[in-house]
């Protein structure tokens, strides 16, 4: 066979990460600059051109050497705790060591880095504080907010900012200024599956004072000692917010992450027409649970338009989730009120009805269902709401630990082929079921994925891979193809095209043992092609702003890619600090100089 023509050079990558970085520090400044840091990397020659004799010891190390020795060092951290505080420290001096790591530990580390571990790690935050890493917002000073936001670069020099207030942290709720961990977190998810420049995001948390009484009685507490401020202040603080970003950083993607029930969807709604921004607790549950949902249809050989849906949790993950499927089914050519028929919404109200009137957010209003069409069931129980819908699909949204039972599992069994069985309540311990067992009372026939990363379960002598609905294989490709077309917002339909392409990337679709969902070691290849997916819907739509985005899609994968950073060690360029970028004095991102 002939090989394929090279490729084309790409003639416009704005944001291409190779080749020489412009330093313009030198001695103890560079070595503190996590940015630009290689420790025992530097080679002799930067160590006398950078003035760094005598500051390290003689031997000059790879990176590899030195991922080997940081590795060890995390081996004997004996617990995870002790080991995120390791992997946070290490952040702070080496990012491309640290990212490096990561990336050839991920499947072992992503549970240390994120979700579980790193809800501890925001819940102790006042304790274990060593130095701060983000961008703290006071609601009472609001007038400084701009110039506060203002430090942190020109238009040019940042990309994505992830915002929160603190409100409802990974399951575990109200944590105050501890909030700004969640930030860095998701960040360090763009960057790790994303390739976002680490040194061109904002992580900000807006504190607004705390309901959690614990941290109100703590003496170390970090944030401000009052009862959350609601209300107009509130909405004038975020609002403060938004507008600054859109005058200060006109072309970076706004993420909001982890507020609070009442107020995730309003600002959605509210902000997503004026600026590129984006919610993960509810477009990105969304996308990744429509994506594992997409890929099941295909294994059960069904229809997405014909699939009845009940969600067990209708807060924002629950509501985006069938917000998300609404959407993909009127995408697809079905209408708006004959896609919304198909799904029930169930909370602590039991089935969602009209007649809670107040008691539904705007959120849950537009899947209630008609009082008269349930007088003679019990609303109440959710094994007799899947005996009247005979769904397809069980999602778990609720954090109540067990809540599908033998029997709730049983009964979905009775009325379908390959139930598809979803319990995606985070952390492991609130899980609705456990795979193991779903597995056991459908005689392996459910498809099932979670919320957290399960071990692979055996049943009558098959082994079957539990697919993660991890968030990370959907919001870093959205926000990478987002930040590099320059959309002017992200629009449902760029939303429904990461759907199916990361349906398009599930292992089931070629073994049905395998996860509904690409693992998390190939997560990086993943958003490159939803990234590119995006982009395309993005340019289809109008809503792309740079210039020279390559046509074909064999081009743009390319030029994604070019665009993706990586930790790797870098040569540097001396610059002198007359005239030198922001960037090359060290003054962007998490890492800047302070």
């Amino acid at each position: 066979m002939t090989p394929p023509p090279h490729l084309p050079k790409i003639p416009n990558a704005p944001l291409m990460a190779k080749g020489p970085m412009g330093c313009a520090l030198e001695g103890r400044a560079l070595l503190n600059s996590s940015i630009f840091n290689k420790g025992s990397a530097f080679t002799t020659q930067e160590r006398i051109e950078f003035k760094l004799q005598g500051m390290l010891p003689s031997a000059v190390h790879t990176l590899e050497q030195q991922v080997e020795r940081a590795y060890g060092q995390y081996k004997s951290r004996k617990d995870p705790m002790a080991r995120n505080t390791f992997m946070a420290s290490m952040k702070s001096q080496n990012e491309v060591l640290y990212y490096r790591l990561v990336e050839r530990f991920v499947k072992e580390m992503f549970e240390v880095i994120y979700t579980p571990t790193e809800s501890q790690a925001i819940a102790h935050y006042s304790e274990i504080y060593r130095r701060p890493d983000g961008c703290f917002l006071n609601i009472h000073d609001q007038d400084q907010v701009e110039a506060i936001l203002a430090e942190w670069g020109l238009p040019e020099d940042v990309d994505y900012i992830v915002v929160t207030d603190g409100e409802e942290i990974l399951g575990i709720g109200d944590q105050g200024v501890g909030g700004v961990c969640i930030s860095t977190a998701k960040l360090v998810l763009m960057t790790l599956c994303g390739g976002i420049h680490p040194n061109r995001v904002i992580p900000v948390v807006l504190d607004c004072g705390t309901d959690n009484q614990k941290l109100l009685d703590d003496p170390l507490y970090l944030g401000l000692r009052h009862k959350r401020i609601r209300g107009e202040e509130y909405d004038r603080f975020v609002d403060t917010l938004v507008q600054s970003v859109k005058k200060l950083f006109p072309r970076a993607v706004l993420h909001f992450e982890d507020f609070g029930l009442s107020n995730a969807r309003k600002l959605l709604e509210t902000y997503r027409l004026q600026l590129p921004c984006f919610n993960d607790d509810v477009q990105g549950t969304g996308v990744v649970t429509l994506a594992a949902i997409d890929a099941a249809a295909h294994v059960a050989n069904l229809k997405l338009e014909d699939l009845r849906m009940v969600i067990f949790g209708a807060g924002s993950a629950g509501a985006g989730i069938a917000d998300q499927f609404n959407d993909t089914l009127k995408h697809g050519g079905r209408k708006k009120e004959e896609a919304k028929s198909q799904i029930w919404l169930v909370d602590k109200l039991g089935l969602l009805l009209e007649s809670h009137g107040d008691k539904l957010t705007s959120a849950q209003r537009p899947y209630a269902r008609a009082e008269k069409d349930w007088e003679s069931n019990h609303t109440d129980s959710l094994v007799d709401i899947i005996r009247e819908v005979k769904p397809h699909i069980l999602i778990g949204c609720s954090t109540k630990a067990g809540a599908f039972t033998e029997e709730v599992v049983r009964e979905m069994a009775k009325h379908v082929d390959r139930p598809i069985i979803f319990p995606l309540s985070n952390p492991t311990k609130l899980h609705e079921a456990q795979p193991e067992d779903i597995y056991n009372w459908t005689d392996g026939k459910a498809l099932v994925a979670t919320g957290s990363p399960f071990p692979s379960v055996k049943y009558n002598g098959e082994e079957y891979e539990v697919a993660e609905c991890n968030n990370a294989t959907a919001f870093p490709g959205i926000g990478l193809g987002t930040v590099l077309c320059r959309a002017k917002r992200v629009s449902d339909k760029m939303l429904t095209a990461a759907v199916k392409k990361l349906a398009q990337q599930s292992p089931a679709l070629k073994d049905s043992k395998k996860g509904l969902l690409p693992d998390v070691t190939d997560v990086r290849r993943v958003s490159q092609m939803v990234a590119v997916a995006v982009i395309q819907q993005a340019v289809e739509e109008g809503l792309a702003t740079e210039i020279g985005i390559p046509e074909t899609e064999e081009n743009l994968e390319e030029w994604v890619g070019l665009q993706m950073w990586e930790p790797v060690y870098r040569e540097l360029k001396k610059v002198s600090v007359h005239g030198a970028s922001r960037a090359a004095k060290g003054e962007l991102g998490i890492g800047r100089q302070r």
